[in-house]
């Protein structure tokens, strides 16, 4: 292929990409309320480092998300697979605590960049919110 060819092929793909929905970025923590983060989640070790806080439970619940694992309080789940379609992201992640493992299917519901909604499917009016901290 001549030079100007590869070049005619690249911006083909690019402009035909030009409208492809990115994947929604669920990497940071979550809580299930924004004003209190800064009791469910804190900075350890290295600066960069998010972990849970002391007593984080009393707070209400929460996550972090990392780009190939969720980590909560008790356990870390590793994601197997995910999936979009639209605002909804279907995960299967697995997961270890200190007694066993299980796989898990994680429907997301994506309201803004802030804001998440886990659905429970065969349970109506089952959900959770979660709420983006910046930490």
């Amino acid at each position: 292929m001549k030079p100007y060819g590869r070049t005619c092929a690249i911006v083909a793909v690019l402009v035909a990409c030009g409208d492809c929905a990115q994947a929604y970025d669920l990497t940071g923590a979550w809580a299930t309320s924004a004003d209190q983060c800064s009791k469910v989640f804190a900075r350890k070790g290295r600066a960069s480092q998010v972990a849970f806080a002391n007593f984080s439970g009393i707070y209400g619940g929460g996550f972090i998300a990392e780009p190939s694992r969720l980590r909560g309080k008790f356990e870390t789940c590793a994601i197997k697979s995910r999936k979009e379609d639209g605002q909804t992201i279907n995960m299967v992640v697995g997961c270890a605590s200190g007694v066993m493992t299980s796989n898990i299917q994680f429907f997301i519901k994506t309201v803004d960049e802030t804001t998440i909604v886990r659905q429970f499917p065969g349970i109506d009016g089952m959900e959770v919110t979660y709420h983006r901290c910046q930490i």
